[in-house]
């Protein structure tokens, strides 16, 4: 993500207006910073209450981005008064700050950054510099089938199951987490994805 620093960029000025939307909220001993959408209206930008739910997500997502080379002013004033009756509506940036993906569709994705790190490693360059450059979470919990049903124990044969079954998967996931950085594996027989992004939201860490 730009930092105002790498160099061959120009650095980051949040601009006037952004500045004003900036306030802080006092949770505990700490100071959280957050940008009031409704600070906006009150500078004359955009028709925030008539923005739907998910453009005032996007809208606040490129306040927090915005460095004037990614994310311009532009970009947040046309978010600001989107409207979807517009026939050449503008590109919308979107810079999520995680990424949550399902086993079946994510396993490609691991074996893209691990053909990556073996293109790197042909090219004479360090392997380890291949990551996601957001924390991504891959959750397990498309593999599941019934064997067992109507005993106490039958969490526990389902799950010897499924790893028997999805073994060579499971040990390529263990080594995806293992090998690189801001990304994480919940394993199987711990929960399903709409639980797991709604409760588990802590930093990445190797286990």
């Amino acid at each position: 993500m730009f930092d105002g620093k790498t160099a061959g960029r120009p650095h980051g000025d949040k601009t006037r207006c952004v500045r004003r939307t900036l306030h802080s909220l006092s949770v505990g001993n700490q100071q959280v910073p957050y940008y009031r959408l409704s600070r906006l209206k009150e500078l004359g930008i955009g028709h925030l209450d008539r923005l739907p739910f998910s453009i005032k997500i996007l809208l606040e997502n490129a306040l927090r981005n915005l460095d004037n080379y990614e994310v311009s002013e532009k970009d947040v004033r046309n978010l600001a008064a989107w409207n979807p009756a517009d026939a050449d509506r503008p590109e919308i940036p979107f810079k999520p700050a995680r990424v949550v993906l399902q086993d079946f569709t994510g396993v490609p994705c691991v074996v893209d950054l691990a053909a990556l790190r073996s293109a790197m490693v042909r090219m004479g360059g360090d392997p380890a510099k291949i990551n996601p450059n957001i924390p991504v979470d891959l959750v397990i919990d498309h593999s599941v089938q019934v064997d067992a049903f109507g005993l106490s124990d039958a969490l526990r044969i389902n799950a010897e199951y499924e790893f028997e079954r999805n073994r060579e998967r499971y040990e390529f996931l263990h080594w995806g987490q293992k090998a690189f950085d801001n990304f994480r594996v919940v394993p199987p027989a711990t929960g399903i994805i709409p639980r797991y992004a709604g409760r588990h939201r802590q930093p990445h860490h190797h286990d």
